[in-house]
């Protein structure tokens, strides 16, 4: 048996492994969650509409760049042809149901939400560029454009891994995509001309989907996180907005990880080494993220510039200071130090500890983001059971709708761990005449 996959399992094994449904106990949680969530917003509305909304606004941010980043972590692995990844990585391929959900949350915010959330909305800003880029109706039409784009992207992607192991498995699943995966198979051919004519496929989507994350994603920070403050600017901005997103990403794949290898009983396809790889992810975008942060901060000490210097400063003053710097402890310092050693990353009470650290510390980033910048120096903190009823809003719908596409697709790459062709993707072949291209092709 290898270390990243159960070669000794047939496809049929692995298939009906891949069909186990998720725990009734789980999605219930689920259910239930939601449910609770929007009770206490709907009464966070009435009592607080500014407030409510842009409780539902930070919290956007988190989920949504976290699942952006999921489905783009996909992508990499296709366009680094990754093998080690093929056992664990549809748990990650599943955080693109949440992005259908997230635009519909996006419109709202957009729209009905608008006047509570963003200063542009109620204010004209005073510098003649910023009027023109922040004008209501060019920044919704783009912002909803960007994320549309996003969304496709990320779908398309997911479909197209997804049907390579719909077509060559019984058919099984939720109903509600019982005529998806019918369209999948009505024009599923032959193994091996299907592996290559994906993966060529794919290989231009993947590159698609990473450039629009990180492209695009900065133009979403600009919009919907830095103007916020219509007087900070920053360019390093962007970079550390989506890079928080791609660490929620990867704290949260290693805890799902451990926890689909528990539920589905999977140790002989989920191994060791698949939890000493994420884990090592995990440290070394930790790393990049302190990286970015402290080079962010550096920048704006040392030009010491007015319209910079504030936005910084309100943060460490008042009762932001301890979440500013619970931030820069739970998102950093204790997982970096934690996850420097290989037992750390391999012995999963400890990964996970870490994992939910650093998730908690990204999630009070999105916080900090928001509030300081609406509502400046308050006397007391502005945080309590309205934000995290909003919170456990997302979370319940995030995780319905990610069980949900569990549920409907196989959760295993069973064609690419079980298709006698499988390795022949490490050289390219021409999907037209299966034929291997020129190395330069």
């Amino acid at each position: 048996m290898s270390a990243h996959g159960a070669d000794t399992l047939s496809r049929a094994q692995l298939a009906a492994l891949a069909a186990t449904p998720t725990p009734r106990s789980a999605r219930r949680a689920a259910a239930v969650a939601a449910i609770v969530g929007l009770v206490i917003f709907d009464f966070f509305l009435l009592r607080d509409p500014d407030r409510a909304w842009r409780a539902f606004h930070f919290n956007w941010l988190f989920f949504t760049s976290l699942s952006s980043a999921g489905i783009t972590i996909a992508g990499v692995q296709r366009i680094t042809t990754a093998r080690w990844s093929r056992g664990v990585v549809r748990f990650i391929e599943g955080y693109v149901a949440f992005l259908p959900v997230a635009f519909i949350f996006l419109v709202l915010t957009l729209t009905v939400g608008r006047a509570h959330v963003f200063p542009w909305a109620r204010t004209v800003p005073s510098v003649a560029e910023k009027r023109l880029y922040l004008d209501p109706a060019f920044l919704v039409v783009r912002d909803i454009v960007i994320f549309g784009i996003l969304t496709v992207l990320g779908v398309w992607f997911a479909y197209t891994s997804v049907r390579l192991d719909v077509g060559v498995v019984l058919e099984g699943g939720a109903g509600w995509a019982r005529r998806i995966r019918a369209r999948m198979r009505s024009a599923f051919g032959e193994e091996r001309r299907e592996l290559h004519t994906t993966h060529s496929r794919q290989g231009r989507l993947a590159v698609f989907l990473v450039l629009a994350y990180g492209l695009l994603w900065i133009a979403l920070s600009w919009d919907l996180s830095m103007s916020l403050d219509l007087h900070f600017q920053s360019t390093m901005y962007g970079w550390w907005f989506f890079m928080t997103g791609w660490v929620g990403a990867l704290m949260s794949f290693a805890l799902l990880t451990i926890w689909w290898r528990r539920v589905l009983d999977a140790h002989a396809v989920v191994t060791e080494q698949h939890f000493h790889d994420i884990g090592k992810l995990c440290f070394a975008f930790t790393a990049f993220w302190g990286y970015i942060t402290f080079g962010q901060y550096l920048v704006i000490w040392y030009g010491n510039m007015a319209e910079e210097t504030h936005f910084m400063g309100l943060r460490f003053r008042g009762p932001w200071q301890p979440i500013t710097t619970a931030v820069l402890v739970l998102t950093f310092l204790l997982p970096f130090f934690g996850l420097l050693s290989r037992a750390a990353k391999v012995y999963l009470p400890t990964l996970a500890l870490f994992a939910i650290v650093s998730l908690t510390g990204t999630w009070l980033q999105r916080y900090i983001e928001v509030y300081p910048s609406l509502y400046g120096l308050p006397a007391h903190g502005l945080f309590g059971i309205g934000e995290v009823g909003v919170t456990l809003f997302y979370l319940g719908v995030w995780a319905w709708v990610y069980f949900a596409f569990m549920d409907a697709f196989p959760k295993f790459r069973v064609f690419m761990m079980t298709s006698p062709y499988r390795d022949e993707i490490q050289v390219p072949v021409d999907p037209r005449t299966m034929q291997p291209l020129p190395a330069h092709e």
